[in-house]
């Protein structure tokens, strides 16, 4: 049988869903660059041949540590799912004479390399500037059309986004993104193949998107994201993820399969992913590419990762249209015939839709809650207002453990600051929104529990 050396770190689809997935076509040997969520090392053990945890130590040249355990279980693909080890892995496969992303895999990652590389191609984009210091950052502030985005070159999951609407605030966004950016690492949310990366950033342009001119119906997002993959340098698209509106400055709240675009805009959409992809010269890889959509047709493209949606997007494409995607990949990167769809899916090809929400402590308009809650994944499940037909259910490896306090949302944090995951599966994508626009408005009373009064008690 196929050996696969399987690198796991931080973020991705659920471990437990792709780990189960790549074992049903080969024989699996995982490597922990981050620890196993809670629960997960029985169900690794039972999966897998062999669970390697290196040391601190032995990661610090992440290419070679990779490279060598691969070669110790003569392994016939190496896969990630991981952001943060995207750039490690694809260079490890490159020395490995392996099927992977390719020398270009760093544009996919690094935003100042995947914006440039636009550039050149004539890709509709933000203005940006790359910056690495408090100095070039004021400097963009006056070259810039304010309000723009402070974001990190390698980041995830809207860490260290802050806005700056003059030249004034460049300073204090400056400290706080990098205030974040050193938090996040030391919780494993941080590039993990190239050193100082947490210094490097970029700040953009904002530009303003118009749902409604995409959207029939309300509560949608102004952007989607089209899911694919890169098979021998080629871009084949899977479909469409609807999002919800982010929470400020910019902080993604819920995605939603199918993104319920009538055809002819999906189209053009999916014509903007491939110019995009195509423009940074990858091999073989997951992809997954953020489109902003204004008003009058205008798209323009934010960023591009050489890997599959995080969170629950590979799950959601699963259930509603049937499709393994981690599967798919496996048997691709093992030079096996991959069964991708010949075209984007789209609503009508859906059986259903479902839906995953970043449970965090704001209202639906963004407002922080009143009163602190209490994480009680039962009583979401089991109060939740969803529709008679819609079935909920909580991400555990991915949510807070019962009983623990509701983070206070921090713009600056993102993602880092959610309490909770959950899942969501209906009868269609409008009724997604809705139920989560409910859910969202109830959550307060929900987790209603004051968490420093419980603690304290």
């Amino acid at each position: 049988m196929s050996q696969v050396l399987y690198v796991h770190a931080k973020g991705g689809p659920p471990v437990g869903h792709a780990l189960d997935r790549v074992a049903a076509r080969s024989t699996v040997h995982l490597l922990l660059l981050s620890e196993l969520p809670e629960g997960m090392e029985e169900d690794a053990a039972r999966l897998c041949a062999s669970v390697v945890a290196p040391s601190g130590a032995e990661q610090r040249d992440l290419v070679e540590l990779i490279t060598a355990r691969a070669r110790e279980v003569r392994a016939d693909a190496v896969l990630t799912f991981s952001e943060y080890a995207v750039v490690a892995v694809a260079e490890a496969c490159r020395r490995l004479g392996l099927r992977g992303a390719g020398a270009a895999a760093g544009l996919a990652r690094d935003k100042r390399l995947m914006r440039a590389a636009w550039d050149r191609r004539g890709v509709p984009q933000p203005r940006f500037r790359a910056v690495t210091s408090l100095a070039e950052l004021e400097a963009a502030t006056r070259e810039l059309s304010c309000p723009l985005l402070l974001k990190s070159a390698w980041s995830a999951g809207s860490t260290a986004h802050q806005i700056i609407d003059g030249p004034e605030r460049a300073r204090q966004a400056w400290s706080r993104s990098g205030q974040v950016m050193a938090e996040s690492a030391r919780l494993g949310f941080a590039e993990l193949h190239v050193r100082g990366a947490s210094e490097d950033f970029i700040v953009e342009e904002i530009v303003t998107g118009r749902a409604e001119d995409w959207f029939d119906g309300p509560g949608w997002g102004d952007y989607v994201s089209v899911e694919g993959a890169v098979v021998d340098g080629e871009f084949r698209p899977v479909c469409l993820t609807g999002r919800m509106p982010t929470v400020p400055p910019f902080t993604e709240r819920a995605g939603i399969t199918p993104a319920a675009v009538e055809s002819a805009a999906q189209d053009r959409i999916v014509r903007l992913a491939r110019q995009a992809v195509d423009a940074l010269g990858l091999e073989d890889c997951g992809t997954h590419t953020e489109i902003k959509l204004g008003s009058d047709g205008r798209m323009w493209v934010i960023e591009t990762a050489a890997r599959f949606g995080g969170a629950m997007t590979v799950p959601q494409i699963e259930e509603v249209f049937g499709l393994d995607l981690v599967g798919i990949f496996t048997d691709q990167m093992l030079g096996r015939p991959p069964a991708w769809p010949s075209r984007a899916l789209t609503p009508a090809d859906a059986g259903r839709a479902a839906g995953s929400l970043v449970v965090l402590a704001v209202n639906g308009d963004g407002t922080p809650w009143a009163r602190r809650g209490l994480w009680d994944s039962s009583a979401v499940v089991r109060e939740a207002p969803v529709a008679a037909g819609s079935t909920l259910s909580v991400v555990r490896e991915s949510s807070l453990p019962d009983g623990s306090p509701v983070p206070v949302y921090d713009p600056a944090g993102g993602a880092n600051t959610m309490a909770g995951l959950c899942l969501l599966s209906a009868d269609r994508p409008q009724t997604v929104v809705r139920d989560f626009t409910a859910l969202v408005d109830a959550l307060p009373d929900i987790l209603s529990a004051d968490a420093v009064e419980e603690v304290r008690a």
